[in-house]
């Protein structure tokens, strides 16, 4: 697997990220009502603040269909697909949607249901904790585990880039 280094973001048009795992710590915190809660890292707030100041579109895509993933998305200011069944083909329609070329998307993923979509993109990148089938399909991993700012490691040791400005 090659080290992770700087990436060009010129050569990167679209952000995908999983959101369970990726986004969260991957744990689910369940009330005695059924309401559900997560874990989320704020650094991932400036982080896509970043991203798009620096003219990189980002998208959550999640298999997920609980209001949370949306709640999430939309406090960070980010799309999101939930209730995705199938991430592969959501790229390829994607992709469509966006006008972007498959090998200028990175893909940012966890567990096995992340392996389809990361093998149709041009850059795949595990979470530090990410299940090892994951971390074998990906063409990089990353320091950061899931939930524990992610998006700031794209930012700032991926892209280089500063998230303040």
């Amino acid at each position: 697997m090659p080290p992770l280094l700087p990436l060009d973001r010129r050569d990167v048009d679209l952000v995908v990220f999983d959101f369970d795992g990726v986004l969260t710590d991957n744990r689910v915190l369940v009330f005695a009502d059924g309401a559900e809660a997560v874990f989320c890292n704020r650094a991932d707030g400036l982080a896509f603040d970043a991203l798009r100041r620096h003219g990189i579109k980002v998208l959550i895509l999640s298999t997920e269909r609980h209001p949370v993933v949306q709640a999430r998305a939309a406090k960070l200011g980010v799309p999101a697909v939930v209730d995705c069944k199938d991430k592969a083909a959501a790229i390829a329609a994607i992709c469509a949607e966006h006008d972007a070329r498959p090998e200028r998307i990175m893909y940012v993923g966890n567990d096995v249901n992340d392996i389809g979509a990361m093998r149709q993109v041009g850059i795949s990148i595990a979470v530090a904790d990410a299940h090892a089938a994951v971390v074998k399909a990906a063409s990089h991993v990353l320091l950061t585990r899931g939930g524990e700012g992610v998006a700031r490691e794209i930012v700032e040791r991926v892209f280089g880039l500063d998230v303040i400005g």
